[in-house]
């Protein structure tokens, strides 16, 4: 027969065991309500981690670009024409009458021959012109010089009458009429003086009017000769060919491009800021250019007024020898220098900072290998800095790499 006690041991046992089950339990479970989820854990090496600094920084503004030559020129086609042939193609050194290529156009040459006819003819028409006048003039003289002797004459038969009439040895009506006559005479010769003097501006008048006929022919004939002449393309510089626009046996337009010659020994950088940057951005401020192949000075010397595409045009004037390598068209990156800041703390740029905005890094607590998340006011940013205005502090330790991944944790486990 089993033992009433012992049956009523081993219930109670069993009572304390399930009892402490319970608690430990429920100890356990307000326990882990209070740790909450566990901590997301990050690889140390593959984090971006910075420290916060006190100092100078300098203030940039990274922009890309590519060199271009100061002087370059496009030769334009002066009439319709096809191109006959290339005789220089890109890369070739050129002098300024070096012939690149050679075009056609039978109407200019045709053109040039008409013009040189009606020059030779506006020509002879000046010269008949000039011996016709000379010959009127001529004519007027000798009408003039007869009016003069005619008038010479009658005066010293006049002066003889007076002194007969004085003598009473002539009738005085005789020598009235003379003195009349005399009157005629006078009045004759100062007329043809007169004509002789009129004829002189006349005839000047008139040998301007087929001058001009002749400059105004002499000026087509430049014209076209310039239009033939242009058939023969010439580099017009010294420099390089750096383009060719055109293929033999193409038809022209005037005006088109046919090729592009500049000078490779003044290169400047041609760089595309963004258009929020731009602003910070003035005159003869000072850049580093870097080619891939060195680094080089230069400074701010124009800056486009317009935007196109989300960015400004910033040209930069280079000093010193350029690097092995540098020519046309090479891409740089240039860092403009706006401004150094002293004394002020500082740390690299995280990922998606904005100057004057608000982010929130997560610091570093080395002790226990943990980051907390931190409200952080950015002040001026650079290329690859940032001032801090408010939120951390000299030394501090931040994750500057992208975090997007952990946004709804304040703090993260470091491995």
């Amino acid at each position: 027969m089993a033992n009433p006690t012992l049956k009523l041991r081993k219930r109670r046992r069993l009572r304390l065991t399930v009892s402490a089950g319970a608690v430990v339990v429920a100890v356990l479970v307000v326990v882990l309500l209070r740790l909450g989820p566990a901590l997301p854990r990050a690889d140390r090496s593959s984090l971006w981690i910075d420290t916060v600094q006190r100092g100078d920084m300098l203030r940039e503004v990274r922009a890309t670009g590519t060199l271009v030559p100061r002087t370059s020129r496009w030769l334009a086609a002066a009439t319709a024409a096809q191109v006959e042939q290339i005789l220089v193609w890109p890369g070739t050194a050129v002098q300024p009458g070096t012939v690149l290529m050679t075009l056609s156009n039978p109407e200019v040459q045709d053109s040039l021959r008409n013009a040189q006819a009606q020059v030779a003819a506006a020509q002879a028409d000046v010269a008949a012109k000039r011996a016709e006048l000379q010959s009127q003039l001529l004519d007027e003289r000798s009408a003039e010089a007869q009016a003069q002797a005619d008038y010479a004459s009658a005066k010293v038969k006049a002066d003889a009458d007076a002194k007969a009439v004085a003598r009473h040895l002539i009738p005085e009506v005789r020598y009235e009429q003379e003195q009349i006559v005399l009157a005629q005479l006078k009045n004759r010769m100062q007329i043809e003086q007169q004509r002789v003097r009129a004829f002189g501006g006349s005839m000047q008048a008139q040998l301007d009017a087929v001058k001009a006929k002749l400059l105004q022919q002499q000026s087509n004939l430049q014209l076209r000769q310039r239009q033939a002449d242009a058939l023969q393309v010439t580099a017009g510089i010294a420099g390089v060919l750096q383009e060719v626009a055109v293929q033999e046996g193409a038809q022209v337009a005037a005006g088109a491009n046919l090729a592009r010659v500049a000078r490779t020994d003044v290169l400047i950088a041609r760089l595309q800021v963004p258009e929020v940057q731009a602003k910070d951005v003035a005159m003869g401020m000072p850049v580093s250019v870097d080619t891939h192949n060195g680094v080089i000075d230069g400074k701010v010397e124009r800056i486009d007024p317009a935007v196109r595409d989300g960015s400004v045009q910033v040209d930069v004037t280079l000093s010193g020898a350029l690097p092995p390598g540098a020519r046309p068209d090479l891409s740089v990156d240039g860092r403009i220098r706006i401004a150094l800041l002293h004394d002020v703390l500082s740390v690299g740029r995280p990922a998606l900072a904005k100057a004057d905005g608000d982010i929130s890094l997560f610091r570093l607590d080395p002790s226990r290998h943990i980051a907390t998340r931190a409200p952080v006011r950015i002040g001026a940013a650079s290329v690859d800095r940032v001032q801090i205005l408010h939120g951390l502090k000299q030394g501090d330790q931040v994750i500057l790499s992208d975090t997007s991944q952990w946004d709804k944790y304040d703090q993260i486990k470091i491995e």
